[in-house]
């Protein structure tokens, strides 16, 4: 195992990062999975994504854990590729910079994304690649569309989907979405690379990019799909979420506005 610091591109805004490689590149895609103090939830989704095989590289884009999960041992044993630890400034966005950074520098011609706290099906995996196989440049997961299923989840977060947050983005990208705060995704490298999206600016640091993103893909008319998902919220316990009930939502509805007024729009696409 040897960990070095990531050398990032002069024209990427990208937080300071380090790499540890555990296995070389087998795939044509890879998936990112964000984590930050998960402990046995994230180890228990590797268990379950191991089974499922599907045909992607695995990559931890770990904000800082100190919880000892990311170890070579957990992670090498269950078929991670490589550990990413994120160095510098920022929180979740700045974790998917990193992620996408090093997806790109490695030739990856797409991205699944998932969180790691064990909410995700990972049976969907293979809908994810296949459409990308497909060619389509953003897949939304969706517990809301045929076929997707909804556990537990909170009814006051169900209601913030249906009734503010999907149809805002909806409006705003011009693209009916039905479940736009999952963050079970995929991304060409077409669309990543694309100069009119410029995912790799210090403007996006918490949940920007989640809804940037969704946005940008189908205002600049690339090909962009819902596809099922299962996703499932503990039946007892406190609910596995790093958004904080009041100032975290706060902060969510402030960036949701801001990325539906398309605030986050490159400054030469204006």
């Amino acid at each position: 195992m040897n960990t070095v610091n990531a050398v990032i591109p002069s024209d990427r805004q990208v937080p300071s990062y380090t790499v540890t490689d555990f296995a070389p590149k087998r795939h044509r895609y890879c998936v990112a999975i964000f984590v930050i103090n998960e402990n046995g939830r994230l180890l228990r989704q590797l268990d379950k994504m191991k089974q499922v095989g599907a045909p992607l590289d695995v990559v931890i884009a770990d904000g800082g854990s100190t919880d000892g999960s990311t170890t070579e041992e957990n992670l090498s044993t269950r078929g991670v590729r490589t550990l990413l630890v994120k160095t510098g400034a920022g929180k979740l966005s700045a974790q998917m910079r990193m992620a996408f950074d090093w997806a790109m520098q490695q030739g990856y011609e797409g991205v699944v994304t998932i969180d790691g706290n064990d909410k995700d099906g990972p049976e969907a995996l293979t809908r994810f690649v296949e459409a990308l196989d497909q060619g389509i440049d953003h897949v939304q997961g969706s517990r809301y569309v045929p076929g997707g299923v909804a556990i537990n989840t909170p009814k006051l977060r169900t209601l913030g989907i249906k009734i503010l947050h999907a149809p805002l983005i909806s409006l705003a990208s011009r693209f009916r979405y039905t479940d736009t705060t999952n963050g079970f995704r995929a991304y060409s490298r077409k669309f990543l690379l694309d100069p009119r999206v410029d995912p790799f600016r210090d403007v996006f640091s918490r949940y920007e990019l989640h809804y940037y993103l969704a946005i940008r893909a189908a205002r600049l008319s690339f090909r962009v799909k819902e596809v099922p998902v299962t996703r499932a919220y503990p039946d007892k316990g406190p609910v596995p979420t790093k958004i904080s009930p009041w100032k975290g939502n706060w902060l969510v509805l402030k960036t949701l506005f801001k990325a539906c007024m398309h605030g986050f729009d490159p400054p030469r696409a204006n």
